[in-house]
Formats: structure tokens, C-alpha cells, sequence
């Protein structure tokens, strides 16, 4: 089994888009006025309006954000990247910590209200599980 894609609902497609462009730093392929992609190397970021949603099924799903699931990318350096992250998003909900397991992390929303990790691996166990 491979692990290709993370799909993330949302009702503005085009404001999602527009943020996971900045957040990865690269451009997303549309296939779709409903359904874009946006590549890191190691997993596609697929972003979908609710109406495809009907596709699958009847019933349309709301898109409220979710705060059980985190979406994480390992960066070179969080502090760095808070300063590029906070020029354009106001919703931090963490600025960079050191955490107990080693990893310096940095947590913040996309705009439907999900959860987004930036992390780098400070501590000599967490740098060798990464490396």
C-alpha cells in the first residue's frame, strides 16, 4: 500500500487553493473549476469544492475544518517559516515550541480550520528517525 494523497473538502475552493499554494511554495495543476492538485515531492495535496462530494454520494459534506487531524510538513527551519507563515495568516494557534519529543513545531489553520504543523527535528533522536 502507498500513501499518495491527503484530499482536503472545502467551500472555497478558490481561497484554499490560493493558501496551499503559499504554505508549499509551488503552484497547483487545476483539473477542475472543483478539483485541484498541489505536488511536495512526497504527497499531492488534492483539493475539492463540497460539490464534488456529490459525486460520491447524495448526501453533500459541510466543510468545518478538523481539529483531531493534523497535516505536517517536515521544514528546514520552523522559525524561518513562521515569519514567511504569519505574513499572511493571522490564525497561529502555536508559534514555534520545542516539543518533548523532539521536533520544534509550529501549528497554525488553513482557512476552512484545519490543522497545519510545520516541523523541524531539533533533538539528536528525532534528527536520526528523519534522516
Amino acid at each position: 500500500m502507498t500513501f499518495t494523497s491527503l484530499r482536503i473538502i472545502t467551500k472555497d475552493i478558490q481561497q484554499s487553493v490560493q493558501f496551499y499554494e503559499k504554505v508549499v511554495g509551488s503552484t497547483a495543476r487545476w483539473y477542475t473549476e472543483d478539483f485541484a492538485e498541489l505536488s511536495t515531492g512526497t504527497i499531492t495535496i488534492a483539493i475539492g469544492s463540497t460539490r464534488t462530494m456529490k459525486l460520491f454520494s447524495g448526501n453533500p459534506v459541510v466543510s468545518t475544518g478538523n481539529k483531531s487531524t493534523i497535516i505536517e510538513f517536515m521544514v528546514t527551519n520552523v522559525d524561518e517559516e513562521y515569519e514567511r507563515i504569519k505574513r499572511f495568516t493571522d490564525d497561529i494557534v502555536q508559534e514555534p515550541t520545542t516539543m518533548p519529543w523532539g521536533n520544534r513545531s509550529l501549528l497554525f489553520c488553513d482557512p476552512d480550520g484545519n490543522l497545519i504543523n510545520f516541523f523541524t527535528p531539533v533533538s539528536a533522536e528525532a534528527i536520526k528517525k528523519f534522516s
